[in-house]
């Protein structure tokens, strides 16, 4: 198991990590309905309280932190006090993009829908040099059915949405190599990480069969991905459940590890702290937020680490 520093472990089931440059690390708590703000002595305040289920989140380039908003779960509390996602929330309205003003704690809604089609669970989001933005849309589980969803790339200021990817198998991570000339979406049931050619802003060279891309190595062992991000290697480092970790897979895709964690519902990971070397993952069912050193340093983030 990997060495780790423990920040807090007072989280309802923490996801969407971005790590601020004083040392906190903005967050949501999907369970809670909130984006909050954990210090680095762990003390934890809320940002903004925006229901539903605030799942991905970035800093954009006004400055402004945008959320995909899943639109909420039902949630199950094993006997351990551990907490789990369930199926769409009996109080589910829509999915949105939404847009958060840190200072003020204001929010509001940039985007609902794409072509009419409304969006369903949007799950996680990268923004390019450009200030657009890809999003996944993971959908939402009911009993007996689910949603086929795809990957989206927007304009910061709501002036233009467009679905690039469809359809995807519950996509969940999202993220770019460190030229921007790649796409990189994790499929979360097939435990897939797929990587696509960007020709431009917002615009896929897809070849070949089924949806264009190429389907970079797996690890063997039963596993479903959530989250990633790219290391200043170019090394694409998924949050990985069930095995619980980060899976760390090679540009060239041609190797990959598991860093195990001690949480079956590791849900991400972002890189901070000195040269970007520190990695902070969240741990879901058991609230954690985590901290340890990472081999190298991390990518900078648009609109961020700039």
């Amino acid at each position: 198991m990997t060495d780790f520093t423990e920040i807090t472990s007072e989280l309802r089931f923490p996801e969407g990590p971005i790590a601020m440059d004083d040392g906190s690390v903005i967050l949501v708590e999907i369970a809670r309905g909130t984006l909050s703000r954990v210090s680095p002595d762990g003390e934890v305040t809320v940002v903004c309280d925006m229901g539903g289920g605030p799942n991905g989140a970035a800093m954009g380039p006004d400055g402004h932190v945008y959320v995909c908003n899943n639109g909420g779960f039902e949630w199950i509390e094993s006997s351990t006090g551990r907490l789990f996602p369930g199926d769409q929330a009996a109080d589910y309205t829509s999915g949105r993009i939404e847009r958060v003003n840190i200072e003020t704690g204001t929010f509001e809604t940039v985007y609902t829908e794409c072509d009419g089609e409304p969006l369903k669970g949007p799950n996680d989001l990268v923004f390019d040099r450009e200030g657009g933005f890809w999003f996944t849309d993971h959908g939402k589980n009911r009993p007996r059915n689910r949603d086929r969803t795809g990957v989206f790339y927007a304009k910061a200021d709501g002036s233009h949405i467009e679905e690039v990817l469809f359809p995807l198998e519950a996509p969940n991570g999202i993220g770019l190599s460190p030229d921007e000339k790649t796409l990189y979406v994790a499929e979360t049931p097939t435990g897939r990480l797929w990587a696509f050619d960007i020709e431009s802003p917002g615009k896929l060279r897809r070849e070949g069969r089924g949806n264009g891309g190429r389907m970079l190595a797996q690890i063997p062992d039963h596993h479903l991905f959530d989250s990633l991000a790219v290391d200043g290697e170019g090394n694409v480092c998924v949050a990985t459940i069930i095995t619980g970790g980060i899976t760390v897979h090679s540009p060239d895709g041609n190797d990959v590890r598991l860093i195990p964690l001690p949480d079956p519902l590791t849900t991400n990971i972002c890189f901070g702290g000195d040269d970007l070397r520190t990695a902070y993952a969240t741990l879901s069912t058991t609230g954690r937020l985590i901290s340890f050193p990472w081999q190298c340093p991390g990518l900078p983030l648009n609109f961020l680490n700039t």
